[in-house]
This record gives C-alpha cells, sequence and structure tokens, in this order.
C-alpha cells in the first residue's frame, strides 16, 4: 500500500496479485508503500528525530533493519507492473469529521432532524467524565456553527442547552463547573436519587486531590481514573516530568497493571451489548485525551472501492473470515494467517535473522501463485514452504491487505501515539486504539503481536530483539503520508522511528493494551444503572395508564428481586449448568476469590459433570448493572458484589 497526494485528499495504493511477492529485490511485490524518500541513498546525514517528548531515543544505526526493510519494499515495488487499485482516503468538509465523531460515538441524535429525540443520548451524558463532555461539547459546538453558516434550519440545541437539560433531568451531575457527586471512597455510594447504590468511580472532577495524593509508582497505569483525567492533573500539577521519553535511554518502562480486587477485565469478556458502550466511551476518551494533550486527533475516512471477493492475498479480513467459517466454523482468524505462523515456528524460532531476512523472491512469488490456487483444495504442499519464504509470505499478508490492518480511520492516530508527551500517556493512548479496532482487526493483530513475542523470546539464538523485529515489522503495519519537498529526508526519518517506537510498545505491551480500563467498565455499569431506572419508570407509567391490579404490580416486584427473598445477605447462589444439576450457595468472604469457587465445582464428581479442566470454565457475572461479564480467577467476589449486587452467578465455558 502506499500514500499520495492527490486533489480530492488522500490515496492509499493496493496493488492486488495475480501471483504473489517477495522480500527480496527482484521479485514481485504486491501491497508496496509509496515512499518520498529515495532509498538508493544512506540514511541522511545529520537526520535525527526529536529526542524529547516520548520517543525513545533510536539513534541511526539502530534503524538500519528499517531501512533495509524499507528498501527490499521499494526497490521491488519496481517490478510491479500491475495498475494499483486507488483507495481514496477522503478530506472531510467542515464540521462533517465532527458529525461522523457524533455518529461513531453514538450521539447523533444530538443534531440534525432527530436532535429532539435525546433521551438515551441523556442517559450517556450523565455518565461522562469532566474532560470527555469538554470533548463532546467542542464537536457540537463545530457542528452548530457548520449548520448556522450553511443556513440550515435543523433545529439544533445550543451545547449548553444540552448539558443543562441533561444536568437538569439527573440532579446532581458534573458539569465541569461544579463537582461529580460520584466517589471514590466506600461509604459515599448513594445514587442521584438519593437511594443507596454501588459507587462507581468514573474519573471525575472530585478525584483531581484524590490523584494527587495517592501514592503511586511512574510504571503503575492506573485504570480507576480516565487517562484525560490524569493528564488534565498533570498538566495542572509540578509532577510532568515522570516517565518521560528523551536521552540515551532506549529500554520501555516495566509498565504494569495494580491489582483490582473486582478482577481485570479483557477484551473478550464483556457482552456484545456493553462492548459497544466501551467502543464509544473509547472514542471520547481518546478524543478528550488527544484534546488535553494538544495533539489533533483526525478520523480519515476511505471511500469504498472494489475489492477482490475471493482468495488469499488482497481480500478484506471480513471476506476471509466469512470463507474460512465456511471450512472451520467460530474462526475468528483468517487460516492462511494461521497456518503461516505455524508454519515458520514449525522449524525453529531460533533461526538467526527470522523475518529480518527475505525469502528468495522468485520463490515466494511461486508460492503465492500455488496457494491462492491450492490452499482451500487442501493440495498445496507445504514441505516446499521454507521459513523465510513463510515469514516473507506472512509480511505480504499484512501489506496486502486492501485496507491497513490497523484501519484507514485510525491508522494515523497510532501513528501520532509517537507525539504524546509520556510514555504513559503513549500507552494509554494505544489502549484505548486497540479498543476501537474492528474485532477482525484486533484478533488478527493480537495474534500477530504474540507471534512476534515469541520470536523475540528466542533473541539469544535468532539474534532478533524486541528493537530488531520492531524495526523490520513496522514499515509492514504503517504506511506514509508524503512531506514537504524541503524537509523529505528528515521528516521521514522522524517518522520512522516514531512508528518503530509505537511498534515495539504494542509487542511489549500487548497484555497491557487487551484490558478494559476499569473507569470505562465502571461508565457502563453506570449507563446500564440510568437505563434500568428509566425503563423502571416508563413500565410504571404504562402500568398506571393500563390500571394494573395491584396484585400484580406486587407479584411483579417479588419476581424482580428473588435474591431478597431466597437468599440470605452475604450468600450468593451459582449456577454451574455444564458441571451441576444444582446450584450451589456460597457464603462470601473477605478472601474469597472466583476462582475459588469454580474449583469448588470442579472438585465435586457429579454424575451430571462434563469433562472439563480449570483451564475451560469461568465465573460470569450476569445481569444487574452489567451485561455479561467474565471474571478473571483472582477477582475477590465480595468486593465486586459489593458493586453489583442484583448479579447472577454462572460457571460456563468461555465462547471462543
Amino acid at each position: 500500500m502506499s500514500w499520495r497526494s492527490s486533489s480530492r485528499g488522500v490515496v492509499l495504493t493496493a496493488y492486488h496479485p495475480s501471483g504473489g511477492g517477495g522480500d527480496a529485490p527482484g521479485g514481485r511485490r504486491s501491497g508496496q508503500y509509496t515512499m518520498n524518500h529515495d532509498h538508493s541513498k544512506k540514511i541522511p546525514d545529520g537526520a535525527s528525530f526529536d529526542r524529547s517528548g516520548s520517543q525513545d531515543s533510536l539513534d541511526e544505526l539502530s534503524m538500519e533493519d528499517y531501512w533495509k526493510e524499507v528498501e527490499n519494499i521499494h526497490e521491488t515495488r519496481g517490478n510491479n507492473h500491475e495498475e494499483g487499485v486507488a483507495l481514496v482516503v477522503k478530506e472531510p468538509d467542515e464540521g462533517e469529521l465532527e458529525e461522523e465523531w457524533l455518529k461513531e460515538a453514538g450521539l447523533s441524535n444530538l443534531f440534525g432532524e432527530s436532535s429532539g429525540d435525546s433521551q438515551e443520548s441523556m442517559v450517556f451524558l450523565s455518565t461522562l467524565t469532566r474532560t470527555q463532555r469538554a470533548a463532546v461539547e467542542k464537536r457540537v459546538e463545530t457542528i452548530t456553527q457548520t449548520l448556522r453558516k450553511k443556513n440550515k434550519q435543523h433545529q439544533i440545541p445550543d451545547v449548553r442547552d444540552i448539558f443543562r437539560l441533561q444536568n437538569d433531568s439527573k440532579g446532581k451531575v458534573c458539569d465541569g463547573s461544579e463537582p461529580s457527586t460520584v466517589r471514590t471512597s466506600e461509604n459515599k455510594n448513594e445514587t442521584h436519587d438519593g437511594t443507596k447504590g454501588p459507587k462507581f468511580n468514573l474519573g471525575t472532577d472530585e478525584q483531581k486531590s484524590t490523584l494527587e495524593v495517592m501514592p503511586s509508582s511512574d510504571t503503575d497505569i492506573n485504570l480507576e481514573i480516565s487517562f484525560a483525567e490524569q493528564a488534565a492533573n498533570l498538566k495542572d500539577s509540578s509532577v510532568g516530568n515522570m516517565c518521560k521519553g528523551g536521552g540515551a535511554d532506549t529500554l520501555l518502562p516495566n509498565f504494569r497493571l495494580p491489582k483490582d480486587k473486582t478482577g481485570t477485565t479483557k477484551i473478550g469478556d464483556l457482552a456484545p451489548q456493553d462492548m459497544k458502550k466501551v467502543y464509544s466511551l473509547a472514542l471520547i476518551e481518546l478524543t478528550a485525551l488527544y484534546d488535553i494533550l494538544g495533539t489533533e486527533f483526525k478520523q480519515q475516512k476511505a471511500v469504498k472501492i472494489k475489492t477482490k471477493d475471493s482468495g488469499l492475498f488482497g481480500v478484506p479480513l471480513s471476506i476471509l473470515l466469512e470463507q474460512d467459517q465456511k471450512k472451520v466454523p467460530g474462526t475468528k482468524i483468517p487460516l492462511i494467517f494461521q497456518k503461516l505462523i505455524a508454519q515458520i515456528e514449525e522449524t525453529t524460532l531460533e533461526t538467526e535473522g527470522l523475518l529480518r531476512i527475505p525469502g528468495v523472491a522468485t520463490r515466494v512469488k511461486t508460492l503465492c501463485q500455488e496457494l491462492e490456487a491450492k490452499f482451500y483444495e487442501g493440495t498445496f504442499n507445504w514441505e516446499n514452504v521454507k521459513q523465510h519464504d513463510a515469514a516473507s509470505l506472512l509480511k505480504l499478508f499484512i501489506r496486502e491487505l486492501p485496507q491497513p490492518l490497523l484501519t484507514v480511520e485510525y491508522l494515523k492516530a497510532f501513528q501520532d501515539v509517537q507525539n504524546l508527551p509520556t510514555r504513559k500517556q503513549q500507552l494509554q493512548a494505544l489502549n484505548l486504539l486497540v479498543l476501537l479496532l474492528p474485532e477482525a482487526n484486533r484478533d488478527t493483530l493480537k495474534v500477530l503481536l504474540e507471534f512476534l513475542q515469541r520470536v523475540i523470546d528466542h533473541r539469544d539464538k535468532n539474534k532478533m530483539t524486541l528493537k530488531n523485529v520492531a524495526m523490520v515489522m513496522a514499515p509492514n503495519l504503517f504506511t506514509f503520508h508524503g512531506f514537504g519537498s524541503k524537509t523529505i529526508e528528515q521528516s521521514e526519518f522522524v517518522m520512522a522511528a516514531g512508528t518503530a517506537n509505537v511498534m515495539r510498545f504494542m509487542i511489549q505491551y500487548q497484555k497491557l493494551l487487551w484490558t478494559i480500563p476499569k473507569f470505562i467498565v465502571n461508565q457502563v455499569r453506570k449507563q446500564n444503572t440510568e437505563r434500568q431506572k428509566k425503563e423502571k419508570k416508563d413500565k410504571a407509567m404504562k402500568k398506571l395508564l393500563k390500571k394494573m391490579a395491584y396484585d400484580r404490580e406486587k407479584h411483579e416486584k417479588q419476581e424482580k428481586t428473588p435474591n431478597d427473598t431466597d437468599v440470605p445477605q452475604g450468600v450468593i447462589r451459582v449456577q454451574a449448568p455444564h458441571l451441576s444439576k444444582v446450584s450451589m450457595a456460597i457464603q462470601l468472604t473477605e478472601e474469597l476469590k472466583a476462582g475459588d469457587i469454580v474449583a469448588r465445582f470442579l472438585s465435586q464428581k457429579s454424575g451430571n459433570v462434563q469433562t472439563l479442566n480449570k483451564e475451560e470454565v469461568f465465573l460470569y457475572e450476569i445481569g444487574g448493572n452489567i451485561g455479561e461479564r467474565c471474571l478473571d480467577d483472582d477477582t475477590y467476589m465480595k468486593d465486586l458484589y459489593q458493586l453489583n449486587p442484583n448479579a447472577e452467578w454462572v460457571i460456563k465455558p468461555k465462547q471462543s
């Protein structure tokens, strides 16, 4: 793929193969990058990149692997005489970007013809932090001004009215000038209607002082408080130097997640309906973070083009998975991608120069053609595939995707991570960006990063360190916009060093990146709680209008709260349909963990038990203020019960 300027916007070109490609000069290459850089030259003399900010300092010598990879791609592109398919990345008109952003955030009813029907958005807005609300206000205000300029007749409320209406309907809700009623202490857990309820830490205004006095290591990643709120507080404090990049240090910090007693939530642990809320919140949070840090956040928009509807290389992930699921139902990773990784690992990961040394171009081209013809028939002979050839095919697959694995929409945002002030903020931004990726892209990226880590684990033998692997893979995962002609060489060196560092971050911290921050999970819980309260009010009104009988009302209320009558306080009832015919009453203690409950069921050899191992089944929190959540074994059940007392508890296998 390549980026080039166009009067219509930015054009990303994907060269679709009739055959294949290789990584060595002279071989045919598909999906090349257009680089405004003369790669026959060495790295420009005196070129340097910004060593302040958050970049790990990488000297020119350490970039050698990167430029060799780019040179392979650049030189082999000349042998590809096929016409590329232009993917136009549309430059949005004034206000169009903000309008699209609000749609993606699930707030499209704040403007346009549907602006009057915004009760659902009011519930959503009531859960936002101060910085998140500011991000929304900024986009709504831009659209308002744009529509006024265009003399549109859409009835769009003033941005202040939107949040005033929301505040009036909720009472004590944070509005940027008044502190939030959301408390962090154990005893201050009243809801907006004055009733007792679970506490939700959303990372709002009141937590400024909490954050400032809370002892925290520079390498601890705080998932309880909004990242943007942390950035705003850090900006106003005197501790802004922590974890900054710069100097000659090329070692990445040993970031860690402090233990959360209510359990760590990973991508894949939540139900789809709650993941939709996570997506909206992650988009708003990322935008708020970039706003606070003064970094422009713009989603690119690719115009739809005709792509291949079958085959292996140059086929959209969605189509690949659709055809693969006919062969292997439920698969989430393209079969060819899985097989290429397996083929590389089958020999040994100790091969020196693995991923860096290209395969033989003519052989890779032939293999690519044969794979297209024989892979799904099952007649392809994998014995003919040498390890370096398989590695070249893997990189080729990534480059030839019609749209980047990191997506057109967010590729620039991934690149811009390098511009954020601290390494911790870089990591926070990457965490949110991973949450924003489509499921197929995110799952494929996860498998790729896990594989790259396994390669690095054998660095003593294969000589492929984290830095080396990042240098080789960055050109395959990132594409580059053209730069001004006067500073082309230096600018490209800056971009190269930056994307290589982003690649290092993604490999090094991949386990952290697939974690859903607790403050976002708490916002989802808050949304669900507010929605349930609204539904309860609506249902009560319907009952009144239909003049429902008192005894029926009473009966329904009793049905709604079986836990209050059937289960004593401090006891939960756990069901495990795959392990036992009967449920089990569990007394909650301070030290009881989710893994203990699963182990208790597995230790009972019921006649109805399926043969399941501890690694195959998990305790789930279902209902109450969450749709469904798979619990990690170290979740302290009493703490979680206090957060969601109306949940049901079920042990079952995790869905793949």
